[in-house]
């Protein structure tokens, strides 16, 4: 059974669900979506990192899509919160510890409320770094000394795409631990500040939806004008396993599809 699937040089995990604890190696999991996929044609650090994830997530309905269209190769999605479920069940069964980097200090407090009563046996820490657009030297030696002097497992980063990606990157070679694993979202979900679709959504594939009807100011352009920018470049790699010249023949320009795409500095 193939651990991996290629698609367009992002190894995505077939089988993220067999990742076990190893106190000898440590490392990164991330996600990839299509909103990710499209931020990555403009942020060229971003690409590589997720590239070079350990383990990537097929999270969304549209790379599962765009995966069985270009490779013929059928993925599950597996979202941020199901890995942060899976790796709470591993730590909680073997008396391991994890520590929260990211969100605000009263979503940290519902998650650590939260931890206790259905994890008992998992010890918890956590940390909210400063809102800011650009994390200082001094920033970030800040969390590596909260997380070394915890020692965790596992440390789970919630903060936006791409930032908390390239943070997990700066600081993986710093950190004292076996996985880093950027959540995103989840730390909301799991907090309860921000409610997760309901199943019925998730079956129907329709958990996108969900959530831009929740938050419908925040979320159409990464769901509507990313969508687009998403099926245009699909549309374009499909067209270039036929005719190898294609891609040569048409001109486009990331940023001309998509120049508001948000400034990232860590």
């Amino acid at each position: 059974m193939e651990t991996t699937i290629d698609f367009l040089g992002y190894p995505l995990a077939a089988s993220p669900f067999s990742i076990i604890l190893n106190r000898d190696s440590k490392i990164s999991i991330n996600t990839i979506n299509q909103y990710s996929y499209c931020i990555g044609e403009q942020n060229l650090l971003f690409k590589e990192v997720l590239k070079g994830s350990d383990v990537l997530l097929p999270d969304g309905v549209g790379i599962v899509k765009a995966c069985s269209f270009l490779t013929g190769k059928t993925i599950s999605k597996v979202t941020g919160w199901d890995i942060h479920k899976h790796l709470l069940n591993i730590l909680n069964k073997e008396g391991g510890k994890c520590f929260y980097l990211g969100s605000s200090g009263k979503t940290l407090s519902k998650i650590k409320d939260r931890i206790n009563k259905e994890y008992p046996a998992i010890e918890s820490a956590y940390y909210s770094p400063p809102y800011k657009e650009r994390f200082s030297e001094e920033d970030m030696d800040e969390m590596v000394f909260n997380i070394n002097s915890f020692r965790p497992d596992v440390v789970f980063i919630g903060l936006t795409a791409p930032k908390q990606e390239i943070l997990s990157h700066l600081l993986k070679d710093k950190l004292e631990t076996n996985v880093i694993c950027s959540i995103g979202a989840a730390f909301d979900f799991y907090a309860g500040t921000i409610p997760r679709p309901g199943q019925l959504w998730i079956d129907l594939n329709l958990e996108w939806l969900g959530r831009f009807f929740r938050e419908p100011k925040r979320m159409w352009k990464r769901y509507f004008y990313f969508g687009f920018v998403f099926v245009y470049y699909m549309f374009l790699k499909k067209a270039a396993l036929y005719m190898p010249h294609f891609g040569d023949q048409i001109t486009y320009s990331p940023r001309s599809l998509a120049p508001e795409v948000e400034k990232v500095e860590i």
